[in-house]
């Protein structure tokens, strides 16, 4: 028999919650986010969504994937915990236009019913999550038998995960328990989804645009809350020490041969058929 959420010792992950939240809300998602409605489209493919279907976007952020899924007619529900991201005035009215519903939830404690949704997607979201193994059994539990949960997540080892491990070797404490990059790892995945249901992973490509690396790195530093948050807590030298080390990285994974940034973030495409 399964074990779902509801048996799923919780852990306490209060304190990273909040530090996550406060992160998330003191920027601009869509400086990172505009770019994936492709992967958003793609995924929403793979996972066959059709007309009428009930589809629970978990940790929505931009409403890409809501997005996605409503074009195809389905009945979609976005959540989010972060306020600032669920009530963005542009990007929620487009989502509200074409029928998203809208609910203020953690991916940790999703207020739905057992087997409440046809199909469960996370666009670079749900693996944020502090609990990772409630996060993952909540979203398996609120999918029905049969049916699928699709994910796109950022590997360890591709341009935003190298991103993310370049601004924490200056962050002034570093984070504790697992990192959210573990799932785009399919042996994390096989941990976490693998007793719920077959596992299957694709790994796959979005390009990162911009006029140039450097205008990339500013509106990064400006806007993206994970980095607006390191930059904020570091004097100008380590400021400096810090940008230099983006600019850096951006450097290594740029494909461009003129002067603008093209860059290749590596990602794994997830589904899991519950059992």
């Amino acid at each position: 028999m399964l074990s779902l959420s509801r048996n799923v010792p919780r852990i306490d992950h209060r304190e990273a919650v909040v530090r996550q939240r406060t992160a998330w809300a003191s920027g601009d998602y869509a400086v990172a986010g505009n770019a994936l409605q492709i992967v958003s489209e793609e995924l929403c493919e793979t996972v066959n969504l059709c007309q009428d279907e009930r589809v629970l976007d978990v940790a929505a952020g931009n409403f890409h994937a809501s997005l996605a899924a409503a074009r195809r007619w389905c009945e979609v529900t976005a959540t989010d915990y972060a306020s600032d991201l669920s009530s963005r005035s542009r990007q929620r009215a487009e989502a509200a236009a074409i029928g998203v519903r809208f609910v203020d939830a953690d991916a940790e404690a999703l207020p739905f019913a057992d087997q409440s949704f046809s199909a469960v997607v996370s666009a670079f979201g749900a693996m944020f999550a502090a609990d990772q193994e409630r996060a993952a059994s909540e979203m398996i539990r609120v999918c029905r038998r049969g049916r699928r949960l699709g994910l796109a997540n950022w590997t360890p080892g591709g341009f935003i995960g190298q991103l993310f491990a370049t601004v924490a070797s200056h962050a002034p404490q570093a984070n504790s328990g697992s990192s959210p990059f573990a799932w785009g790892t399919e042996a994390r995945l096989e941990e976490l989804f693998g007793a719920y249901g077959s596992v299957n992973v694709c790994t796959k490509h979005v390009a990162l645009r911009a006029r140039t690396p450097m205008e990339w790195v500013d509106k990064l530093r400006a806007g993206y809350a994970p980095v607006l948050k390191v930059f904020a807590s570091l004097d100008s030298a380590r400021q400096k020490s810090l940008r230099g080390d983006l600019l850096e990285l951006v450097t290594r994974f740029n494909r461009a041969k003129d002067s603008t940034l093209v860059v290749d973030a590596e990602y794994l495409e997830v589904v899991v058929t519950r059992r």
